[in-house]
């Protein structure tokens, strides 16, 4: 549903003023589908202040208008945190190394075509690389010494060729830099493979040194580790899944209001403890609608006394953080309460949320390319969620005043 943003785009009238708004595919879909089509007449609040309307706007303007249509009042706050998993293959170094080979030779081919004949040789190592891939994988599988000895004497020969390579890549930059190749193509062609150098070779260098550290060195914690040449961006997280232990991608906050209305949705940077991201909630609320929620609730991993304290004093009247560990008479009295129950039990339902956003509207992985892309990709995700909760609320809601009347 959300593969490509540019080529599918719908054009919004509105009356602000930057001009219509470009949706993506996925807020047309929650536009056009079914009964959801009660949302056609919030056309004109979707103007954003751009021609392309940047999702982080449009979903500023959505969450006012459910405020206007009384769909989401802030009275209650739920909030967690999740992975969108970035849209890369598992990274190994092998596989990092083989990308690295691969991208630069693909530059470097560039290059050769828009200059004379036999002014830049390039060497194909495709084909020596997957044989060096195989010999690493089949090595991996078994424990042997000799099998060890394998592994490192595989990684040992990908590595020569890809410092071959690397080699040769900062040859043909500082040659053009001094401008002693001979051009006689496309220039802006010659332009965008350098500039594809110039990015790639720091990462395919970093990939070096991390295999280094890692296969002959025995060091496994590397500080700035490259996970994927192509989404730099994305980090290694551990949320304790006994299936999945290390996902790949992003940590996004999701913070949710009444009727199904995700207020904010943010991407977080590393794999910060969820008690971190509770007062981030709390004042992204209290800018949202003006004043704190009247009940805010989290699961036991954002409880801390401090927070509890932070909540208390910025106005929340009911604050359901369940504590950790052993509880205290007052605390266990406390948890037990009619009022906290409750808003436990409500606290759950921000699970099938984040459900609902990853799989019906594909936040799961995230398509977009580049950090600015996962962002993107994910705002269009909660906007187009958003539009379907308030359109469901606002068809139920006149369906049941047809009814009473």
């Amino acid at each position: 549903m959300l593969r490509d943003e540019a080529p599918q785009r719908v054009v919004v009238p509105g009356t602000g003023a930057g001009g219509p708004l470009q949706l993506g595919v996925s807020a047309l879909y929650a536009l056009r589908r079914g009964p959801h089509a009660q949302l056609l007449h919030l056309q004109p609040l979707l103007c954003s202040s751009g021609p392309r309307g940047h999702p982080q706007h449009v979903h500023e303007r959505v969450v006012a208008k459910a405020r206007e249509e009384n769909v989401a009042r802030g009275r209650k706050l739920r909030t967690d945190t999740t992975v969108v998993e970035s849209n890369i293959h598992y990274p190994t170094d092998s596989s990092l190394l083989g990308d690295g080979v691969r991208v630069l030779t693909r530059s470097l081919r560039g290059i050769a075509k828009q200059c004379e004949a036999g002014a830049v040789t390039v060497v194909n190592h495709g084909r020596s690389v997957k044989r060096r891939l195989l010999e690493i994988s089949r090595s991996a599988k078994v424990l042997t010494e000799a099998s060890q000895q394998r592994l490192k004497d595989g990684y040992g020969k990908i590595l020569k060729l890809t410092r071959g390579v690397l080699r040769q890549a900062r040859a043909v930059l500082e040659d053009l830099q001094a401008g002693r190749l001979p051009i006689v193509g496309s220039l802006v062609a010659v332009i965008m493979r350098e500039e594809q150098l110039r990015h790639f070779i720091p990462l395919v260098e970093k990939v070096v040194v991390q295999t280094q550290e890692r296969i002959f060195r025995g060091n496994r914690h590397v500080k700035g580790k490259v996970l994927s040449l192509f989404e730099h961006h994305t980090q290694a997280l551990r949320k304790g899944k006994a299936h999945k232990p290390t996902e790949f991608g992003r940590l996004v906050r999701v913070d949710e209001v009444e009727n199904g209305i995700v207020s904010c949705c943010e991407v977080l940077e590393g794999n910060a403890a969820d008690t971190k991201a509770w007062g981030a909630a709390l004042r992204q609320h209290q800018l949202s609608f003006g004043r704190p929620p009247r009940m805010a609730t989290a699961d036991r991993g954002y409880f801390s006394a401090r927070n509890v304290q932070e909540a208390e004093a910025s106005g929340v009247e009911r604050v359901a953080l369940p504590a950790r560990g052993r509880l205290s008479q007052a605390r266990a009295k406390r948890q037990k309460e009619r009022w906290f129950q409750r808003a436990l039990r409500w606290r759950a339902g921000i699970e099938a949320r984040i459900s609902t956003l990853k799989h019906p509207f594909s936040m799961v992985r995230a398509t977009y390319k580049g950090e600015a892309g996962f962002q993107r990709y994910v705002g269009w995700c909660v906007i187009s969620q958003n539009l379907v909760s308030m359109a469901r609320t606002l068809v139920q809601r006149k369906a049941g005043a047809d009814g009473g009347g």
